[in-house]
């Protein structure tokens, strides 16, 4: 019986020493990661626009489908904020029924490739996952709008500082119309990262 539970020794110290280098590992990882340091991104991504108060050439009420570019500036200055400039831009020309003016002012109106820019802030509660929440305007020839802007991105780290990302977002034009759009994306990082 002796000689059984001596035989086990070097294998429950072997245990014993592996376990404790990986918690090492572990803890020396942790303490990396918890590092952080601020850093720039620039983005660009191609995205669809969804209008549903939309009209075609004959004034019916029709949902619109638009292609756009985003190009994106974010500075992350703590590890779970971030503001950014995030700007939108609808590569075509379409005609949209302002749904939130007020009675007299309700109208059919066209939109020749607006650009969209808002002024960020992000909430990051992980590395992969960002809430955004924004102000500013939807500029075209005819007329400007000043917009709200709610969205949501998840980022996928790649190496030397790039990343892929894909995102969600919603604008409320103020005595205007609404319009949410989705898209993929990729970013790079800059400094300190």
């Amino acid at each position: 019986m002796f000689y059984k539970s001596t035989s086990l020794k070097p294998f429950f110290l072997f245990f014993f020493c592996l376990i404790s280098l990986f918690s090492k590992k572990i803890s020396a990882q942790e303490h990396e990661e918890k590092t952080f340091n601020p850093h720039h991104q620039i983005g660009i991504s191609i995205n669809h626009v969804h209008v549903f108060e939309g009209r075609d050439e004959e004034g019916n009420r029709e949902t619109l489908t638009l292609p756009a570019w985003g190009i994106d500036y974010t500075y992350q200055f703590h590890e779970k904020w971030a503001i950014g400039l995030h700007t939108d831009f609808i590569m075509e020309k379409y005609k949209v029924e302002k749904v939130y003016a007020s009675e007299e002012d309700k109208e059919t109106v066209e939109r020749s490739y607006p650009i969209a820019p808002a002024l960020m802030g992000i909430y990051k509660p992980n590395e992969h996952w960002s809430f955004l929440l924004g102000f500013g305007g939807e500029f075209a020839k005819e007329e400007d709008f000043f917009l709200t802007r709610a969205g949501v991105e998840y980022g996928y780290e790649l190496p030397k500082g790039w990343e892929i990302f894909g995102t969600a977002s919603y604008d409320f034009k103020w005595n205007a119309y609404d319009s949410w759009g989705i898209g993929l994306g990729i970013a790079k990082n800059f400094g300190g990262k």
